[in-house]
């Protein structure tokens, strides 16, 4: 997962959409998991991100630099 990405997750019966890197959830919840893909997908597709689902919430700590995509990590090139 990259900083800036959309995560759509569950927590205590609710999906929720979330920015990657940061700790408060998107709009409100959503009883379906559906509908909170839906809405994750288009906050994606606004924000030109990429859209990850979790069945469960994901640690919002993003600390470790090599778990980071190479966009986000200064003087990495990301030509192959």
């Amino acid at each position: 997962m990259a900083a800036g990405d959309i995560v759509t997750f569950h927590r205590n019966g609710i999906w929720f959409n979330r920015i990657e890197g940061e700790a408060g959830v998107i709009g409100s919840g959503y009883f379906t998991e559906a509908d909170a893909v839906v809405a994750g997908r288009g906050s994606a597709a606004a924000r030109q991100v990429e859209h990850l689902i979790h069945d469960e919430e994901p640690p919002a700590d993003a600390d470790d630099p090599y778990a980071r995509h190479p966009r986000d990590r200064v003087g990495v090139s990301m030509q192959g």
